[in-house]
């Protein structure tokens, strides 16, 4: 079958099932016919396969798009073996940067004003380049040190047009595939899309770093980098500059004199009350945006991607996470099951004896072995392929702990992730219990029994007058009624006809007493009359049954197939 797309699109396209096919995955790639993309496949056919780095190569030519599904990738344990895992973490911050002639242009162009008046100095040499864009250093003109993060140009449309290109295929994919039925490629882009786009929003970016450092106040070893406001806009953020060193860049010297258990549990303290409180979490804590300040802090970088939760799902999140972290896997996959939506074809049978077996091997891991991030991230793949559709805000959430266990154990080897979120369960729940105590939440439920109770007399009033006129009604609607009743005047239909057959024979063998010239094969003949028609009666209403029944299973396979 073949896919019709934009010519715009085309080209595109191509790249991607070339992509498919050269790393082995011709198996969801469609034919177009193309010699081009044939060749490859012959290629790899030949048993040329692509070394680890090559893909990390592949996804950088083909645009900040896939550079950042390569970002997304590289954190993604439990879809990737390792040596890929590696190859594509160079993604996170080495990424070629683009002239500094377009970044002075594109400076002075958002802020209105040359850069050699809005700072005192400005590097031409970025300090780091990433797919959407790239920092430099810079003063302002009062001496604050300030990294500038510059956007690339013509961004925003090649991610648009590539955007269009994954839409297209994701819906094929979903219209024509089992794999797709069963992962829903299209809404898989429609959020990526979403969350890409909210990254190219420097000014909501700037806005997450506000509230972020509001949020860390109570944890004075972890910081993130204040805005300055006056020089952001939506292609430009201006913010203060970090002094310090990649938690992966730190020496074994460093690693002696720094408190590396305390800091790992600070961090993952902080994380849990953003995502279980706060409802605002840093969604990308990958090794190149965690930084060690030169007095002894974790410094979060790079806040434009996020993670929201609403306060139902925290309190579902935080029951999970217990549950999970004590091995509990019957009260943790009854939470899974609660937050998510099942497709037609989920076995709940094989999800409970996959999922039971991830988590209980979860507790029973020595502590080197424990990841409570992959577990999350096992559980969501393990949804999938059992036709459960989790919410995103569990697969994120799962994606950030693997980091931050990754994180924890880089800061200190025997650093025990689960041991933390038991400790600071009753801690975060007390948290979120003063949170929802706020005076909106508090004067909500006072002003509906005010109305309530203001209402109520009249309310009586008119029951009462109802009733004493006897004018009161009680309708109930009960779904597929028509259904209903005829299921039940069929039923009554077929008893009626059984008792008439019964009363038939047992009048024939009252009649067989009767003695009377009127026979029929030797026997009395208004007795055989009435044992003939029992006997015809009973082989119809047999023969009904069974076609009655057969029309209707047939009726509903279609209807079960169409839901």
């Amino acid at each position: 079958m073949k896919i019709s797309l934009k010519p715009a699109h085309l080209k595109r396209y191509k790249d991607i099932v070339a992509l498919f096919w050269k790393y082995g995955r011709s198996d969801i790639a469609l034919d177009l016919g193309d010699d081009e993309v044939l060749d490859q496949q012959e290629k790899i056919d030949d048993g040329k396969r692509p070394k680890p780095d090559e893909l990390a190569d592949d996804l950088e030519k083909m645009g900040p798009t896939f550079v950042k599904i390569g970002q997304l990738l590289s954190s993604r344990a439990d879809l990737l073996p390792g040596p890929y895992l590696d190859a594509l973490a160079r993604l996170q911050d080495k990424v070629k940067p683009f002239p500094y002639a377009e970044v002075e242009n594109i400076v002075q162009t958002e802020l209105g004003v040359r850069i050699s008046k809005a700072f005192s100095r400005f590097d031409a040499e970025p300090l780091a380049a990433a797919s959407l864009g790239q920092v430099h250093f810079a003063a302002l003109r009062d001496g604050r040190e300030v990294v500038v993060k510059v956007q690339r140009p013509g961004i925003r449309q090649q991610i648009v047009e590539d955007f269009d290109a994954l839409a297209e295929l994701a819906a094929f994919f979903d219209d024509h595939t089992t794999i797709g039925k069963r992962y829903r490629f299209r809404k898989i882009v429609d959020e990526f899309k979403n969350t890409l786009f909210q990254e190219l929003d420097y000014e909501r970016e700037a806005d997450n770093l506000t509230k972020m450092s509001e949020s860390l106040k109570e944890f004075p070893r972890v910081t993130v980098p204040l805005p300055v406001l006056d020089y952001s806009t939506r292609s430009v953020l201006t913010m203060d500059f970090v002094r310090g060193t990649k938690i992966t860049k730190l020496s074994p010297l460093t690693r002696i004199d720094i408190d590396g258990e305390s800091l790992a549990d600070e961090v993952f303290r902080a994380y849990l009350r953003q995502v279980l409180v706060d409802g605002l979490f840093h969604a990308d804590p990958h090794p190149g945006n965690v930084f060690l300040t030169d007095d002894g802090r974790i410094a979060l970088l790079d806040l434009g991607m996020v993670g929201r939760t609403t306060p139902g799902m925290q309190e579902q999140l935080l029951k999970f996470l217990l549950a999970v972290s004590e091995g509990n896997a019957e009260v943790a996959l009854d939470i899974v099951l609660k937050i998510s939506e099942t497709s037609e074809d989920f076995d709940e049978v094989e999800f409970r004896r996959k999922g039971g077996k991830l988590i209980i091997a979860q507790r029973d891991a020595t502590l080197e072995k424990m990841d409570i991030g992959k577990a999350l991230l096992s559980v969501s793949r393990i949804s999938a392929d059992t036709g459960l559709f989790v919410p995103p805000e569990l697969t994120l959430l799962g994606k950030t702990l693997l980091q931050l266990d990754q994180l924890g154990r880089t800061l200190s080897p025997q650093f025990n992730p689960n041991a933390t979120v038991q400790r600071v369960a009753a801690q975060l729940m007390t948290q979120r219990m003063w949170k929802s105590a706020s005076p909106g939440n508090a004067f909500a439920p006072l002003l509906e029994i005010k109305d309530f109770v203001s209402g109520l007399p009249n309310r009586m009033n008119k029951i009462l007058d109802a009733v004493g006129n006897a004018e009161l009604e009680v309708k109930v609607k009960t779904p597929d009624v028509d259904q209903l009743m005829k299921s039940v005047e069929k039923i009554a239909n077929r008893v009626t006809t059984g008792l008439i057959l019964a009363a038939l024979i047992v009048g024939a063998s009252l009649l067989m007493q009767v003695d009377t010239t009127f026979r029929l094969f030797g026997y009395p003949g208004l007795a055989m009359l009435f044992f003939l028609a029992a006997a015809g009666g009973g082989l119809w209403l047999v023969v009904n049954v069974m076609l009655t029944d057969r029309q209707d299973r047939t009726r509903a396979r279609p209807r079960k197939a169409r839901s």
